[in-house]
């Protein structure tokens, strides 16, 4: 690992108390003591540098309380609509992905001739191809509507289900590109280099952006659980008019 000798500013949920202390600096740590070590955790995929996640280790860290965010037992609110954010860029970075795999499959049907004709030609990978581009167009409508009611100021209370939801439309959007790309580019698809090495990357991709930001799983969940709680809600409210 290596240790942090410069000023760093991060957020934190303090185990026992609920808030986040932020503005971590060398002035709040135990006088000449070095407390955060900082170890690089490897990721599946092989990206350049690695990724951004990181074991930290703190060790008698002490944060002033005039370090404190917003009110005592109040972290987790701040925690969740931050979260909103989070899962609508990840979806506009995976429709962008979701895009590439069209373009590349697309091109590449073109090109490749087999039986005598391009691969184009043939109708199944004709239905492939239009079948990737209803679901990125529907995804690309789905993040313009989130981004208007983002710009018009809806409060974040009222987006979480539609972000949750954008980002599940999101990354199964993609991996249903990355699969049929990868059926089309067929044999390619499967090697580090050469035509289909795109495509091969991106498939590798799909975990890392419907893991991030919360599983597929976890947001479907919480999506339906809100819509259930309104829906009590209104009946409730319904019951005690009549």
């Amino acid at each position: 690992g290596m240790r942090w000798r410069w000023n760093v500013c991060m957020c934190v949920c303090v185990r026992g108390r609920a808030w986040v202390g932020c503005g971590w600096r060398q002035s709040c740590v135990s006088a000449g003591y070095r407390a955060i070590v900082v170890r690089i955790m490897h990721w599946k995929l092989d990206r350049p540098g690695g990724g951004s996640t990181t074991m930290l280790t703190l060790e008698d860290v002490k944060v002033p309380v005039s370090n404190l965010i917003g009110d005592e037992n109040a972290a987790f609110g701040l925690i969740v609509v931050n979260f909103n954010h989070e899962r609508f860029v990840i979806a506009a970075a995976t429709c962008r992905l979701a895009r590439l795999c069209y373009q590349e499959a697309i091109e590449y049907a073109i090109k490749r001739h087999t039986f005598g004709k391009p691969l184009v030609d043939h109708q199944l990978i004709r239905f492939k191809l239009a079948e990737m581009a209803r679901q990125i167009e529907s995804l690309h409508d789905m993040l313009e509507r989130v981004a208007y009611q983002f710009k018009c100021g809806v409060a974040d209370h009222k987006l979480g289900g539609q972000c949750a939801l954008l980002k599940v439309q999101a990354s199964k959007t993609f991996e249903f590109c990355a699969r049929e790309a990868s059926q089309i580019f067929g044999g390619s698809s499967i090697v580090r280099e050469g035509q289909g090495k795109l495509v091969e990357r991106m498939y590798r991709e799909v975990r890392a952006t419907s893991i991030p930001g919360g599983s597929e799983e976890i947001l479907l969940d919480f999506t339906i659980r809100q819509a259930v709680a309104k829906a009590r809600r209104h009946a409730n409210s319904h019951a005690a008019k009549l």
